[in-house]
């Protein structure tokens, strides 16, 4: 009878340690992350006087207050190679002080610290990804005091070319490992991945299995600079809002608010960037749909405009909502949607979204929204409060490519 309780407690221990094991790090994430990415600024050109200087930027800026506070570093850190032992190099030339003197210096201003791999054995832009060393590197990022990882499909498992016909089971088991790799080190550290094998030309789906992996799933190929491009990552992500909740959300890709330094990356001065009305709108969905905020410009060199845009608390309160629930869209006219997002006290976030080029007035009804009644409508953007309302609302002459957000309470 021992022999038998022991042989069944035993199972039981190892039953209980394959679920832990199949579990990402619960309490984190539990609202969208807030923070800024070196790729939409700098792409390879980061480096550690760079990152020191936005994080100091941040800081100043107001952005820390408004409750910004990863600093994540893209592709472009390390090298092609590994040392003896297997660890990654990283480039000494643009982090001659390394990765654990530069988390400490993030640390030390209340910030946090986030780096860049893949799951192949290079990166996207072919530098040594993490392929049969992710204990290793997980191990790296925990002593280096790594807060965040981004973890990008790119040239699957040892080509250098991209990797789009890798089976949906390698694809699933190659972000399941580090996933429990990053759980062995005992440090808690947000997990963005990127599944870019399914759907790129091979079967299944990776909804809901991502969602049990990661803490973020890009929804979207890349995001530009650009109207139309924007609206795309947009569409994208509002298919998905069934799945976010507190510590899973859809990620639409980093914000372009105020990125000026495409023009010198891409080449020439590119006439189709958003203007800062449509950067606006840009900020607004992203908080609508409780998307990762995750600013990609140069902090150090913002306008008042664009501080205004991105640390509007009032806004930002709508994509932080504890209840966790991704806006959607609940009426299109053509070019004119409303969207509406659940938040916490019985309340709701509603945008108004004018996606053609004409002025246009776009009314959004209680019945619609699910209430009734009297309800106390505030201009999240104007900062002001509209008065009471009975039965629906209407924005009158909207501005080409605005959206009007509205907070509806009792």
């Amino acid at each position: 009878m021992k022999k038998l309780i022991f042989i069944s407690i035993s199972l039981s221990f190892l039953l209980f340690s394959f679920f832990v094991k199949a579990q990402k790090q619960e309490g984190v994430a539990l609202t969208p992350p807030m923070g800024w990415n070196s790729w939409n600024c700098f792409r390879v050109e980061v480096n550690e006087e760079k990152v020191m200087e936005i994080a100091d930027a941040m800081v100043s800026s107001g952005m820390k207050d408004a409750g910004y506070e990863y600093i994540i570093i893209d592709d472009g850190w390390m090298t092609d190679q590994r040392d003896p032992n297997g660890h990654i190099i990283v480039d000494s030339e643009k982090f001659p002080s390394g990765m654990k003197a530069l988390g400490d210096y993030i640390h030390n201003l209340g910030l946090k610290f986030g780096i860049y791999s893949a799951p192949g054995c290079y990166t996207c832009q072919e530098l040594m990804g993490s392929y049969e060393h992710e204990q290793i590197d997980a191990n790296d990022y925990a002593a280096w005091g790594v807060d965040y990882l981004k973890y990008d499909w790119c040239k699957y498992p040892s080509t250098k070319e991209v990797a789009l016909e890798t089976s949906v089971s390698d694809c699933r088991e190659s972000f399941e490992l580090m996933r429990d790799c990053l759980r062995k080190t005992g440090r808690s550290i947000v997990y963005s991945v990127h599944v870019q094998c399914v759907g790129w030309g091979t079967e299944g789906d990776s909804y809901p299995w991502v969602t049990d992996v990661a803490h973020l799933h890009r929804s979207s190929d890349d995001i530009k600079d650009n109207w139309d491009r924007m609206l795309y990552c947009l569409d994208e992500n509002a298919e998905l809002w069934e799945y976010a909740r507190p510590g899973f959300w859809n990620d639409p890709d980093m914000l372009e608010v105020g990125n000026t330094t495409q023009e010198r990356l891409w080449g020439g001065i590119d006439s189709t960037k958003m203007t800062t009305l449509e950067y606006r709108t840009h900020f607004s969905m992203w908080c609508m749909m409780a998307a990762p905020l995750i600013a990609g410009n140069d902090l150090r060199s913002m306008t008042p405009e664009i501080i205004e845009i991105l640390t509007n608390h009032e806004v930002i309160a709508i994509d932080q909502d504890p209840l966790g629930k991704q806006g959607r869209r609940i009426r299109v006219d053509g070019e004119l949607e409303v969207w509406c997002k659940e938040l916490s006290g019985n309340r709701r976030a509603v945008a108004l979204l004018n996606r053609s080029n004409e002025p246009a007035d776009i009314v959004v009804s209680w019945k619609e929204l699910g209430i009734s009644g009297k309800y106390k409508v505030r201009d999240l953007w104007e900062h002001k409060n509209l008065g009471k309302f009975k039965g629906k609302f209407i924005g009158g002459n909207i501005k080409p490519h605005d959206a009007v957000v509205l907070l509806i309470s009792k």
